[in-house]
């Protein structure tokens, strides 16, 4: 077998209680799984249901870490999500198959360019320069569920220097974890390594350099990002 012209380096993620490095595979994500995120963007939680898009793996962050402001946006926006981590996965998962698929849990940034994402939007295109740009998906560490159990309720909040911004509670996902991973699992194959952001709250708004984000879940971890000044 010839050897690669060059190595690349795996995207990983540290775990509570553990030496040992997370590889991250794939970054999936959900849009509009809370209620009044999606009426605060304009859409009818009623009638359009969530749905998937995806980050590259390379724009994951461990945080806490400070992350540049990014190019060609004028509105970089937070959006705090429970971050679920795989060491198992399938096709057509079910209930019983897809918890068991659930290595642990964390806390991360869906960082958007929303100016981006809604020019993409408005056109009909993808919104991939609004969602998978460098560094735009902070993660904290990983907790194992074998610590943190599998949170399906509890406060998840976000904070920018000190003022609240977000607050919700798992609980009022439109679609909850398991389901999530099922309805994934009928359109890809999970595999250990995969990583699934669940979706925001409502108050997402607008970061500009030299801001403190912090945001937590409860029972699973806290995650804290500095927001840097752009890169020349």
């Amino acid at each position: 077998m010839p050897m690669l012209l060059f190595p690349l380096p795996r995207p990983t993620l540290p775990v509570r209680g553990e030496e040992a490095l997370f590889p991250v595979r794939r970054i999936y994500c959900v849009g509009r799984n809370y209620a009044e995120h999606a009426r605060e963007m304009g859409h009818d939680p009623a009638l359009e249901a969530p749905f998937f898009f995806a980050k590259p793996a390379d724009a994951l962050v461990n945080a806490p870490a400070a992350v540049a402001y990014p190019p060609a946006t004028r509105d970089l926006q937070h959006e705090v999500e429970l971050v679920v981590a795989l060491h198992g996965g399938g096709r057509n998962l079910d209930s019983a198959q897809a918890r068991a698929c659930i290595f642990g849990y964390g806390v991360g940034l869906d960082l958007t360019r929303r100016d981006l994402q809604r020019a993409a939007r408005d056109k009909g295109q993808p919104w991939d320069m609004g969602k998978g740009f460098d560094q735009s998906a902070p993660v904290s560490q990983l907790v194992p569920a074998t610590l943190c159990g599998h949170p399906r309720v509890g406060q998840i909040e976000l904070s920018v220097n000190g003022q609240l911004r977000q607050r919700g509670d798992l609980s009022d996902m439109i679609l909850d974890v398991d389901t999530l991973l099922i309805r994934l699992s009928r359109l890809v194959e999970l595999c250990a390594g995969d990583l699934l952001f669940t979706g925001t709250p409502a108050g997402v708004a607008a970061l500009q350099p030299g801001d403190r984000v912090d945001a937590r879940v409860d029972g699973v971890a806290e995650l804290r990002v500095d927001i840097a000044p752009p890169q020349d």
